[in-house]
């Protein structure tokens, strides 16, 4: 058989040819040859946990598309509920169908006013708007109880539409109580990026959020940020819906993941390290302190991307836009000083470290007026279409509840000792 490995139990003799299929071998092979030998892959670097038909990542080559569709594409071309549409439903809505999806995600942004009144308004004054959110996406299903039916696809539908439309509402109103501003109500006359800059800042007149290029920056951002495969956050929604939990709570764990500095906190770790920098005289001088492992680097490499993260190439274009609006900053240039000098430096190019999607993302909301703790928050907005594709795609296929092994290592078995003896 060309495309297969051969592996050979040494202890036995016994031996089983396993095909390659799509870049992957089957573990039930493994299995039967070597019972209760398990496959010690930590942080699982190199198991597919699943078979997925919703984004494609080829992290050699710098390509990503959603459903076969490059992200460039998309991002030229579509908006944020046409991608989420694609992404839930695998092919591109026709007219008449993103008008039914625009405007049942539209009228579904209100949250109920107990929620609001009495569970968010319940929080600390200085709660972390994340931890708001989390904590508010997974109350809210409790005022859905109907979701725990995932067998019927039309309450799940329902409660699709409910997450996207509420998410953006959640993250303003986690925004404004940590600032101490009054709750701003969904307008359901504006799109969905023009309506959340709205909840989020008006009245504010210093920040430009009414103007159109601020949307449509947010809609980019949006797209690109929707899904991107198997990464710890879709992993985690991934394994809680394989329990059959409702969306609401499964979301909730996603975004929890989301939560973690080494996962969504990448884009407030560059603002960081650039305002650590401080100006592009000292570029020079925190390249070589980067090459001497004295500092990080953040928003170069990625843990899939071994080439130029495709989202990057993008997303500095709509950083040009918003900055024509908002001025340039000191940051930026630091940032487009230090790109340059890396990119022209052998030991980041032979190491394949290139500018990832979060080394201008945080630059733009930035100047966007949105402030470092929101960051994630805005992540896990467009996060959350791809992540209920997921878990479609999982109840589709009826996929076992997940439950891993591991590689015991503790003591082996001993006698209960006596308090009076220890």
């Amino acid at each position: 058989m060309a495309d297969s490995v051969t592996i050979t139990d040494n202890r036995s003799g016994e031996s089983v040819e396993i095909p390659i299929v799509d870049g992957a071998v089957d573990a039930d092979s493994w299995r039967k040859l070597l019972p209760g030998v398990w496959f010690k892959d930590e942080a699982l670097m190199t198991t597919a946990m699943t078979t997925s038909a919703i984004t494609e990542l080829d992290g050699e080559n710098g390509i990503l598309r959603y459903r076969g569709y490059p992200i460039e594409q998309l991002a030229e071309h579509s908006t944020y509920l046409e991608v989420a549409y694609l992404l839930l439903n695998g092919e591109l809505p026709t007219a008449a169908q993103l008008e039914t999806w625009t405007y049942d995600i539209t009228h579904h942004t209100y949250i109920h006013e107990n929620m609001r009144k009495r569970f968010v308004d319940g929080f600390h004054y200085d709660a972390h708007p994340m931890g708001m959110l989390v904590s508010s996406v997974a109350a809210l299903s409790t005022f859905y109880p109907e979701a725990k039916n995932i067998d019927d696809p039309e309450v799940r539908s329902k409660q699709i539409v409910r997450l996207i439309a509420k998410m953006p509402t959640l993250a303003a109103s986690a925004h404004r109580y940590s600032q101490g501003m009054p709750f701003v109500y969904p307008d359901n006359s504006l799109d969905l990026p023009a309506n959340f800059l709205r909840m989020m800042f008006d009245p504010v007149e210093h920040i430009p959020w009414r103007d159109p290029v601020f949307a449509r920056a947010l809609d980019l951002l949006f797209i690109l940020h929707a899904d991107h495969e198997q990464n710890c956050g879709t992993t985690a929604m991934r394994v809680i819906g394989s329990s059959h939990a409702d969306p609401y709570s499964a979301t909730a764990g996603a975004a929890s993941a989301l939560y973690g500095p080494r996962h969504g906190g990448a884009n407030e770790a560059v603002i960081k390290m650039l305002g650590e920098i401080g100006s592009m005289d000292n570029v020079p001088a925190f390249v070589t302190a980067v090459k001497e492992r004295k500092a990080m680097l953040e928003g170069f490499g990625h843990r899939v991307y071994k080439n130029y993260d495709p989202r990057a190439r993008i997303i500095k274009k709509t950083a040009d836009q918003v900055f024509a609006i908002t001025g340039k900053s000191p940051l930026l240039d630091i940032a487009l000083k230090l790109e340059e000098t890396a990119l022209a430096d052998d030991f980041f190019i032979s190491r394949k470290l290139y500018p990832n999607v979060d080394f201008y993302s945080g630059l733009i909301y930035k100047a966007m007026g949105f402030p470092m703790e929101i960051f994630t928050v805005l992540f896990a907005i467009p996060r959350t279409a791809g992540w209920l594709a997921h878990w479609s795609e999982l109840l589709e296929q009826d996929q076992k509840i997940v439950r891993p092994r591991q590689v015991y290592t503790g003591p082996a078995v001993r006698d209960y000792v006596p308090m009076n003896a220890r």
